[in-house]
């Protein structure tokens, strides 16, 4: 039996959720990772994924710019990484460098890889939607790729920005 609930409460108990991360490149030829707690498959065929940005963060002028991002799935190793990159903003430092992130180049669109990341797509933005204090991008992935050594993908367990890798079952 169901009972009424604040939005608030109903909305705690979908944790824990996936965490990912965008790395776009900026207008100043540096790459700016951001955390995202929502992230989703839009679509089998072609394949794409769907990310929602606040519509206060500096990635989302330069994903609107780039027209392009990675999105990565972090491993359990990237908590430190995932929190950092989700607390400071690419408008005041480097945070891939600040962070120590290990990169590679992006095979087919100007960005990076996460090296330690359980997988990475290359997207092509076909479609933006305003979705109240958040936008909604959808990426057509042009690239996928998997860590060659399988690890546990992190995960937010609470409504703050505590995160955990969550054992594969």
């Amino acid at each position: 039996m169901q009972k009424d609930a604040t939005f608030a409460q109903a909305k705690s108990l979908a944790y824990p959720m996936p965490v990912a991360i965008a790395i776009v490149r900026n207008g100043r030829d540096k790459y700016n990772p951001v955390t995202l707690g929502w992230a989703m498959q839009a679509s089998h065929d072609p394949p794409m994924w769907a990310i929602s940005v606040a519509k206060t963060h500096y990635s989302l002028d330069a994903i609107r710019q780039a027209g392009e991002f990675v999105l990565a799935w972090p491993s359990e190793h990237q908590e430190n990484e995932t929190l950092y990159f989700g607390t400071h903003s690419g408008r005041d430092v480097d945070k891939l460098i600040e962070a120590g992130t290990r990169t590679r180049p992006a095979a087919h669109i100007a960005s990076v890889l996460l090296e330690d990341a359980v997988a990475n797509f290359e997207c092509r933005v076909v479609a933006e939607c305003e979705a109240g204090d958040h936008v909604v991008f959808v990426g057509e992935i042009l690239a996928s790729y998997i860590h060659e050594t399988p690890a546990n993908r992190l995960y937010i367990v609470g409504p703050g920005h505590q995160v955990a890798g969550i054992p594969r079952q």
